[in-house]
């Protein structure tokens, strides 16, 4: 058998039914024969590929807008690696971007844990006339 079922195929992908569905509706996958008897979607083998692909994707942090533009750049014949390469850069900028983010909220998060040890009143915490140790 050449092709598979939703239900196949997701299983395969290792996602739900709904998740085909879904990735059908944004554009993601393209929309499957169906079989003239029944009308189920039938997707070809190499579809799971794609579906890992696009869950592989998202799990690094892409946008569905850029796991489109992604797949459209492999089936594009005038796309190139130069192309690819700058997909990536903008990637790693937006990512260190993010890192930068995440080590600032971190170092208030520290703060704020140590001004606050678990004791007296939150309302306590930060005011400019609170006592010290309120929360220490």
């Amino acid at each position: 058998m050449d092709t598979l079922t939703i239900g196949q195929l997701a299983k395969q992908a290792g996602v739900g039914v709904e998740t085909i569905r879904f990735y059908e509706r944004q554009g993601l996958l393209p929309e499957p024969d169906r079989r003239l008897s029944s009308s189920y979607r039938q997707y070809p083998r190499q579809t799971v590929r794609r579906v890992r692909f696009i869950r592989h994707a998202k799990a690094l942090g892409f946008t569905l807008r850029e796991i489109h533009e992604l797949l459209d750049l492999r089936v594009d014949p005038a796309s190139t690696c130069a192309d690819v390469r700058q997909r990536a850069r903008e990637k790693i900028a937006d990512i260190a971007e993010r890192l930068e983010s995440l080590a600032r909220m971190k170092a208030a998060l520290e703060r704020l844990a140590k001004k606050c040890r678990g004791k007296g009143p939150t309302s306590e915490l930060g005011t400019p006339r609170a006592d010290p140790s309120a929360c220490g």
